[in-house]
C-alpha cells in the first residue's frame, strides 16, 4: 500500500508541474477583443517596419497584418514553443483557432 501511495504522489506532482508550464494567455491591447498572430517572425517584423512607414507603406503594412494573420480571442490559453526579445512562438491550446501556431509580439502574451 506504501507503493501505491507514493506512486499516486509522483502522479499527482507530475500533473500539477505540467499544468503551471500551460499558464499562458493571450492579452488584446487598446480596446481590441483579437490578438494577431503572425505566421512567423519574420512576416511580423516586415509588416512592422512597414507601419512604420507611414503613408502608403503604411497602409499596406496594416491590409498586410489583416490578410497574413490570424485574429485570436482576448484571453486565448496558448503554449510558448520558444521566445526571445520580439515576442514568441506560441501554440493556442483551446477556440476556433485550436492548435494553430504562429508568431505573437511580446507584449500580447502573459
Amino acid at each position: 500500500m506504501r507503493i501505491s501511495t507514493l506512486v499516486i504522489c509522483a502522479i499527482v506532482i507530475g500533473a500539477s508541474l505540467g499544468l503551471l508550464g500551460c499558464g499562458h494567455k493571450l492579452v488584446a491591447h487598446n480596446g481590441d477583443s483579437t490578438v494577431s498572430v503572425y505566421p512567423d517572425e519574420n512576416t511580423f517584423m516586415k509588416l512592422a517596419d512597414l507601419k512604420k512607414q507611414g503613408g502608403v507603406g503604411g497602409m499596406i503594412g496594416g491590409l498586410g497584418t489583416g490578410l497574413a494573420a490570424k485574429q485570436v480571442d482576448n484571453n486565448t490559453p496558448v503554449r510558448i514553443i520558444n521566445s526571445d526579445d520580439n515576442g514568441s512562438q506560441v501554440e493556442v491550446l483551446d477556440g476556433a483557432f485550436k492548435g494553430l501556431q504562429g508568431f505573437v509580439p511580446r507584449d500580447n502574451v502573459h
